[in-house]
């Protein structure tokens, strides 16, 4: 290992005891406890890495000294096989700690808006896009997050033009963060008599959510707020009162309408909601372009243009384009339970590919 990454090593182990230390005194305001319980609990698994890591390189040491020392034949096969065993673990340990000292999106905590909307296929795309809204809902559900819908536009057979929620638990965006982008579906619609194979797609967009401290609104000079009657499928009326939200964000003419609630008081939170996280998704992306050379080392832009999965019914496959990974469990994609799968193969492809720029 080279001294660089021994010195930095030496750094997080000095300020790892430096923060016990801390954390052990009692002269802690509440906000200083809290932000070096935050960042000693950052580093504690960097830590446990580092130290695995150390460990692994001492036995190696020790049992390439009994190589050399040892008198007896059995004694000594041994432990050159304990040599060769932690020969071939330690670049993966290396690797487990150099990942790990990767910094993390400054996001990955935060809570997330998730919105999907039909895309080319007529109502194929609507039923596919009111299926993948569904998927979200049961992978949250099953990763014990808070799922609360926020507009909903359907088609009445079932399907969704478009459809918005709020996600709130741990590592939201850290997990969802690469499904913005055209997700495509091959299969026979229920409607097709000949059994022709369509194509059909729909685009989801996930943004990380914004605090009243991430973006200033001066609701009087930046906002242009229009309540009307809200309506639902076919333009039949839900409501009697003029409930419904619409806001336009004057300096960047972003619109939001929020119909879900009965109460305008509520339909205009969640429009606030939503309007901050595009206008802070806006943020993110404005801040990214400056940065291309460190996106294309990345897993997929975020671009809602861009085509990232393709779902084929027929032969029962996923198929993640960004990575080529190909998973022949559709049922459990659909249902949430083999999602995670796909989350982390991408996750784990884009801290090797910023791992790879890194060391350039």
């Amino acid at each position: 290992m080279d001294r660089v990454l021994e010195g930095r090593f030496d750094q997080l182990l000095r300020r790892h005891a430096e923060l016990n230390a801390a954390l052990s005194g009692a002269n802690l305001g509440g906000s200083e406890f809290a932000k070096l319980s935050k960042e000693f609990s950052e580093l504690s698994p960097v830590i446990e890495g580092i130290e695995e890591l150390r460990r692994a390189e001492a036995d190696m040491s020790a049992a390439a000294e009994m190589v050399d020392a040892a008198d007896d034949p059995e004694l000594k096969e041994m432990a050159e096989e304990e040599v060769q065993a932690l020969r071939e673990r330690l670049p993966e340990l290396e690797m487990k700690v150099k990942l790990s000292l990767l910094p993390r999106d400054e996001d990955d905590e935060r809570n997330a808006i998730l919105e999907v909307r039909a895309g080319t296929g007529g109502d194929e795309a609507a039923l596919f896009a009111g299926e993948l809204f569904r998927m979200y809902q049961r992978y949250a559900g099953l990763r014990g997050w808070r799922f609360e819908l926020l507009d909903v536009s359907e088609t009445g057979i079932g399907g969704v033009k478009e459809a918005s929620a709020s996600i709130t638990g741990r590592d939201v965006f850290a997990r969802l963060k690469y499904e913005s982008g055209v997700h495509r579906v091959q299969r026979v619609p229920e409607t097709e008599a000949s059994g022709r194979i369509h194509t059909s797609a729909a685009t989801v967009a996930v943004l990380p959510e914004a605090e009243d401290v991430d973006i200033k609104i001066d609701e009087s000079k930046d906002l242009r707020i229009d309540v009307f009657r809200a309506s639902g499928p076919g333009g039949q009326s839900v409501n009697t009162t003029d409930s419904a939200v619409r806001i336009t964000h004057l300096p960047t003419g972003l619109v939001v309408i929020q119909q879900d609630e009965k109460s305008q008081h509520k339909n205009k939170a969640k429009a606030l909601k939503v309007l901050r996280a595009r206008l802070y998704e806006k943020e993110r992306e404005e801040r990214d372009s400056a940065r291309a050379a460190d996106r294309k080392s990345q897993v997929g832009s975020g671009d809602r243009s861009e085509r990232i999965r393709t779902y084929n019914f027929p032969q029962g496959r996923v198929t993640d384009h960004r990575i080529n990974l190909t998973l022949y469990k559709i049922d459990k994609v659909m249902t949430g339970e083999a999602l995670d799968e796909v989350v982390d193969s991408l996750t784990t492809a884009d801290r090797a590919a910023k791992l790879a720029m890194a060391e350039v």
